[in-house]
């Protein structure tokens, strides 16, 4: 595995003696693919300018574990969701709880939370009632969220349009520039991490060139997604 940090995805910004503190938006540093070598990841990370690693959870299990491993590390933020690709995983208390956790002032995001309509045979309604639920809590913490959208861009749009929140991040940005757009005109701004420097993905790379630069924000999504 390697190590990924976002100013991987800039290599000669090195070329021209550039200091840059650097932001992951997105790293599951919690992961257990990093109980080996955690210290040495976020020591490279360092060495590399990236001076802050946003931390979102996936589950309701993983909160205290996520919760105790940014205290213990100041550089790390967390954010607290349940993720819609393991919906069936997640209960009614676990909303609940959810709003008691998103007291503590330490985490900085609701997420990570979304619709992802890409995988085998979505649970469309669960989905989407979870997603409106942590919405209407992220409105009441007065907290961004962090999206994970796959094939439900106009889905998702729709949602927000009626919530009015405080923003956040549509991490790993797929969809049109359209659609773009209007996350932009919501307060969001767009994830974009290794997936650009990929041969095949020209198309994305198109759209980042659109984009004004103030929309766009680094990720990894670490340990999912390599540089």
């Amino acid at each position: 595995r390697q190590i990924q940090c976002p100013s991987l995805l800039f290599p000669t910004l090195s070329v021209y003696n550039i200091v840059m503190n650097l932001v992951d938006t997105h790293c599951h540093l919690d992961d257990s693919a990093f109980d080996a070598d955690r210290d040495e990841v976020l020591r490279h990370c360092h060495e590399l300018g990236v001076d802050r690693i946003v931390v979102p959870a996936v589950t309701r299990g993983g909160w205290d574990a996520l919760l105790n491993l940014c205290e213990q590390r100041p550089e790390l933020a967390p954010a607290l969701g349940l993720h819609p690709v393991y919906i069936e995983q997640h209960q009614q208390v676990d909303l609940d709880r959810l709003a008691q956790y998103l007291e503590n002032p330490a985490v900085v995001a609701v997420g990570e939370i979304g619709l992802d309509f890409l995988i085998d045979n979505p649970n469309k309604e669960k989905q989407e009632q979870f997603f409106d639920a942590q919405l209407d809590l992220a409105k009441q913490a007065d907290l961004p969220v962090i999206l994970h959208v796959r094939k439900a861009h106009d889905r998702v749009l729709g949602f927000l349009r009626k919530k009015h929140l405080k923003g956040g991040i549509a991490h790993a940005f797929n969809g049109s520039l359209e659609q773009a757009r209007h996350y932009i005109n919501l307060g969001f701004k767009l994830g974009f991490g290794g997936m650009l420097t990929y041969e095949r993905s020209s198309k994305l790379r198109r759209l980042a060139k659109e984009l004004p630069l103030d929309s766009i924000v680094l990720e990894t999504d670490s340990p999912d997604l390599t540089v």
